[in-house]
C-alpha cells in the first residue's frame, strides 16, 4: 500500500506490512469480451483451501467465465511447491469435471484441449 523509498531495518518492533487489493485482471478480460462481442474463451483458476466446487463456481459465475481450474491447495500432493496438482474443471454448465494427479504441464495441456473445444462454440 505504501512505497518506502530506502531499506526498512530491522527493529524491536513487529513489522506489519498493510496491503492494497490490486485491480481485478481476470474480471477486466471477461468484461472487455462482453463488450466487444469479440468470441473468445475465458479461462480462470482457483487455488482454494475450503469449499473447492462451491468457491470455484461462484468465482465463474462471477467473473463471466467459460472454464475455471481449481485446485485445493491444502493437498500435499498437489498445488504449491510441487510438480503435480489435480484440478476440477468446472465449465459453464457448473458440471465438474475432476482430473485425476498429474504433472503441471498435463493439466496445462487438458486445460488446452477444453479452451479449444470451447473456441466453435463462441
Amino acid at each position: 500500500k505504501q512505497v518506502e523509498p530506502e531499506k526498512i531495518k530491522k527493529t524491536q518492533a513487529v513489522l506489519q506490512i498493510p496491503l492494497e487489493n490490486t485491480s481485478d485482471i481476470l474480471a477486466a478480460v471477461a468484461r472487455q469480451k462482453e463488450e466487444t462481442g469479440f468470441p473468445r474463451v475465458t479461462v480462470g483458476f482457483a487455488a482454494e483451501s475450503q469449499d473447492l466446487l462451491q468457491n470455484a463456481q461462484q468465482k465463474r459465475q462471477a467473473k463471466h467465465l467459460d472454464l475455471i481450474a481449481a485446485n485445493d491447495i491444502t493437498a500435499q500432493d498437489a498445488g504449491f511447491a510441487v510438480d503435480t496438482n489435480r484440478v476440477v474443471l468446472i465449465s459453464a454448465d457448473n458440471s465438474p469435471e475432476t482430473l485425476p494427479l498429474m504433472t503441471k504441464q498435463e493439466v496445462a495441456e487438458e486445460i488446452l484441449k477444453r479452451t479449444v473445444f470451447l473456441l466453435p462454440q463462441k
